[in-house]
């Protein structure tokens, strides 16, 4: 079962097509983030915005989604 739930996430995205992309991209920036610790440059990237219990990054990405911090709508 997914946690957070699809219909928890999809309140603040506009398609399930942009729920991908965008919990995709941030799971890359943080997994480049946790990167760039070990290098001591942590300034590209900003660090995880929630609290989680999972080490998955892509499960990061989708609770911060969920919690309302990243939010995104089409260019008109």
């Amino acid at each position: 079962m997914i946690h957070p739930r699809l219909d928890e996430l999809l309140d603040n995205v506009d398609s399930r097509y942009a729920l991908v992309i965008v919990t995709a991209k941030r799971a890359r920036q943080i997994n480049n983030y946790y990167q760039q610790l070990g290098e001591g440059t942590y300034e590209d990237f900003p660090p995880p915005l929630v609290e989680s219990r999972s080490k998955n990054y892509l499960t990061m990405a989708m609770e911060e989604t969920a919690q309302g911090m990243i939010k995104y709508t089409y260019p008109k």
